[in-house]
């Protein structure tokens, strides 16, 4: 009686614990779904989440580039307080440090099973020189999937992949295709662990460039009007369409590639979607997708935000978000409080009732915003810092920010000039403010310089 009684109390425990999936998809700018505005990509299912669930249009990521934002999501910490600042480039001796609790390690301790389908990149690779390596074993992570060990720049998207060369074909074919082979690998792990609570992180290579979609769905976005166009480069004169850089793939607006690539993450949700609810967890399972920056400029805009992937304008680190959890979320929902995505890790802690030691977090749980999204959240300001040695080959500048309310500053650190906008009134920053209102300028530089000195910035 005593052993049925244990096994009903974990059993009820596990009920009352959320699967938590979270979507990441790689350099997707704002406006690249259909739910955000966007009329040339085909994003159904994504749509259909939106529609379901709550769709955010004040969402940051805590840098413009990759690696920081992931950082900030693992730990919950601010990525200047961490130290990883910009990308980590292959051969870099800088990696997350395992001293950090990051958001697997505690759910693991709460019972969960952890997984990661797909990109790290918060280490170098001793594959390619670094000295050392913290890979996402060791960091919480039960199971790791089609995970890189190797550098993800210019990565192949078909099988045998640059990025992972020990990674063993799968899928039927004569070309395995990255992305499907990932949606395949979430759709297992959530077969294998639907009698437990679970936490997978879907982090997706696509659609980082070079942007690169199967054949017959690059044909279809090609034969679309308004279709975005681009000769074979050099390296490619042939056009061969499994080869990099087949014809469409520099198209700078509306990239039949990056629209191929996106289609086929769309396809991945709507086989999630239609899984949980044939295992009965749709009820129990919180599904999130965003971005962690925003999109190249050189093939895509991030309208109707300034800037993109690189750059601390709105279109560097404002990302699409939604949020999906049938009974739980208010559906259709929008959300337009600023958000930041070292907030997940506090909001998964409430979520979930997980307890252990970590490190203070920078991050505030918005759980609350599930129930009723005007709810009020404690007030509080929103930084950025970039420090670069040269400008980003996309443009970015080295340069610090700081949003308070509505308005918002930039500081370079190349010249020393700073701008204002409001974003209010003016959120594709095209008037700066800055010689209107002086005053106001100097107070949030004060309170920026403030932060820097806080959590050790260096420029």
């Amino acid at each position: 009686m005593i052993i049925f009684l244990l096994l009903l109390s974990l059993c009820i425990k596990a009920q009352q614990q959320p699967n938590i999936i979270y979507i990441l998809a790689d350099d997707l700018g704002y406006g690249e779904l259909g739910s955000y505005g966007n009329t040339f990509n085909e994003t159904p299912a994504l749509d259909r989440l939106a529609k379901e669930g709550m769709r955010f249009t004040s969402f940051y990521a805590a840098a413009p580039v990759c690696s920081p934002y992931r950082a900030a999501l693992m730990t919950g910490l601010y990525p200047a307080r961490i130290g990883i600042t910009d990308y980590l480039r292959p051969r870099a001796a800088q990696h997350l440090d395992t001293g950090y609790v990051t958001l697997p390690e505690l759910l693991k301790k709460q019972g969960y099973h952890t997984g990661i389908v797909g990109k790290w990149h918060l280490s170098g690779y001793v594959k390619e020189g670094a000295p050392e390596e913290t890979l996402p074993d060791q960091h919480g992570f039960d199971e790791v999937l089609v995970s890189e060990n190797r550098g993800i720049g210019e990565g192949t998207y078909f099988y045998p992949y640059d990025f992972n060369r020990e990674i063993a074909k799968r899928l039927p074919g004569a070309q395995e295709y990255i992305t499907d082979r990932q949606n395949q690998e979430a759709l297992e792990f959530i077969q294998r662990n639907r009698e437990q609570p679970f936490f997978l992180f879907l982090s997706h290579y696509a659609t980082h460039t070079t942007v690169h979609g199967k054949p017959e769905i690059v044909r279809h976005f090609q034969q679309k009007k308004d279709a975005g166009t681009s000769p074979p480069t050099k390296g490619n004169p042939g056009n061969d369409p499994y080869k990099k850089w087949p014809a469409g793939s520099k198209a700078t607006h509306n990239n039949p590639h990056l629209a191929a690539q996106l289609k086929v993450i769309d396809e991945g949700v709507g086989a999630i979607v239609r899984l949980l609810k044939e295992l009965g967890l749709d009820q129990n399972t919180l599904v999130i997708f965003t971005s962690d920056n925003g999109g190249e400029t050189t093939i895509t805009t991030n309208t109707p935000l300034r800037g993109g992937k690189s750059t601390l304008y709105e279109g560097g680190v404002r990302e699409p978000f939604i949020a999906w959890w049938p009974g739980k979320i208010k559906p259709a929902a929008v959300c337009s409080q600023p958000l930041a995505n070292y907030d997940i890790y506090p909001t998964l802690l409430e979520l979930t009732r997980a307890t252990g030691r970590h490190q203070p977090l920078d991050g505030i749980s918005f759980v609350s915003l599930f129930r009723d999204p005007q709810t009020t959240l404690p007030a509080r300001n929103f930084y950025w810092h970039y420090p670069l040695d040269k400008p980003h080959f996309l443009g970015g500048r080295s340069a610090g920010s700081i949003r308070s309310g509505s308005w918002k500053l930039i500081s370079f650190f190349d010249d020393g000039h700073k701008e204002l906008y409001n974003l209010d009134q003016d959120p594709g920053e095209q008037t700066d403010l800055s010689v209107r209102y002086p005053d106001r300028v100097a107070t949030l530089d004060t309170a920026l310089q403030a932060w820097q000195k806080e959590v050790n910035a260096t420029h």
